[in-house]
């Protein structure tokens, strides 16, 4: 087995709060442990582009609490294809990278996958994804700052729709899977969580209309995971105007939003100790793994694993939003 002197540190797909904390956990600890680190910009892109920069301890100072991502981040379709994957390969040559942590969600740990596999690279992946839909984890980097800016943002929305008595639909992120926008509605009493993980089974707005819902209640908020099989907030709103016209509905869509922000200290702790393990992993011979979160241990879950199997909903919570919404 190779000894790893360099590693190489990038951030891919959709930015997530906590992703900064993550950069300078595996920074450091690199340099802790005697390793040189690259930082290499706008994710697979910037590998194939050869936008790579030495970074020392002090390139990660006073980053831990700013959101985004200071390497930047962005989409490649040429690493989709096996010539981008040889230059990037070639540019990791050059700098004389033996190694690559990569912060990102399921796109990205899947082309990390692919990149391994054909070039013999140990990766490591540390997931960074507001939607928390990584199997073998119990949070991703970003997903509690991200719950906590939809609290904030229906807490102020809930004014309006108590003063105007209509139904809200608000669509949050979260693409087929529907953490944030059931955790979110317990987080702030809403009327009912539209997900896609239940979406073939039942109506859920039948269900809700039909089955739990007040018109004398003095705000009703529904959260809607945005999702091609939910209709997203206008599906919803196009449907109650067509089924249900005695209700008045209102359409919010919180965004990027979402995305953006500090990170609270629970992100910044989790990528702290995530962005250490990723190198100690990588130290101790592991590959092709993502660093993944336990009941609060840290496990190591293979790239297959992470990105084939769907991370199951607790049904429970749904029961609970139904119970605490009479």
């Amino acid at each position: 087995m190779k000894t790893i002197k360099c590693v190489g540190i990038l951030t891919s797909g959709g930015d997530s709060p906590g992703m900064n904390a993550a950069i300078r956990a595996v920074t450091r600890t690199a340099i802790f442990n005697g390793l040189k680190v690259k930082g290499i910009m706008r994710g697979f892109k910037g590998l194939i582009d050869d936008e790579i920069l030495d970074f020392k301890t002090n390139n990660v100072s006073n980053i831990i609490q700013q959101g985004g991502t200071i390497l930047k981040t962005a989409r490649s379709k040429e690493f989709e294809t096996k010539e981008g994957r040889r230059r990037a390969h070639e540019t990791m040559l050059r700098h004389k990278m033996d190694a690559l942590v990569i912060i990102g969600g399921d796109g990205s740990l899947t082309g990390a996958r692919i990149f391994a596999s054909e070039f013999d690279i140990p990766i490591v992946g540390i997931p960074g994804t507001i939607d928390n839909d990584l199997y073998g984890t119990d949070t991703t980097i970003g997903y509690d700052t991200a719950l906590n800016t939809i609290m904030w943002a229906v807490d102020r929305l809930r004014d309006t729709a108590s003063s105007h008595e209509r139904l809200f639909f608000v669509e949050v992120m979260g693409r087929n899977a529907g953490f944030l926008a059931l955790n979110g509605a317990i987080a702030t009493g809403c009327e009912a969580a539209i997900i896609p993980e239940i979406a073939t089974e039942v109506d859920q707005l039948a269900d809700l209309i039909e089955n739990g819902f007040r018109k004398d209640k003095n705000s009703s908020i529904v959260l809607v995971a945005e999702s091609e099989v939910t209709g997203g907030a206008m599906g919803m709103a196009a449907r109650v105007k067509k089924e249900y016209p005695q209700f008045d509905s209102r359409v919010t869509i919180l965004g990027h939003i979402q995305r953006g922000g500090s990170p609270t200290a629970y992100d910044r702790i989790v990528a702290s100790r995530m962005g250490r393990a990723a190198v100690e992993a990588l130290l101790d011979g592991q590959r092709n793994v993502m660093i993944g979160l336990d009941d609060e241990t840290l496990v190591h879950v293979p790239f297959s694993q992470a990105i084939r199997d769907d991370k199951p909903i607790d049904r429970d919570l749904l029961k609970t939003v139904r119970i605490l919404s009479i």
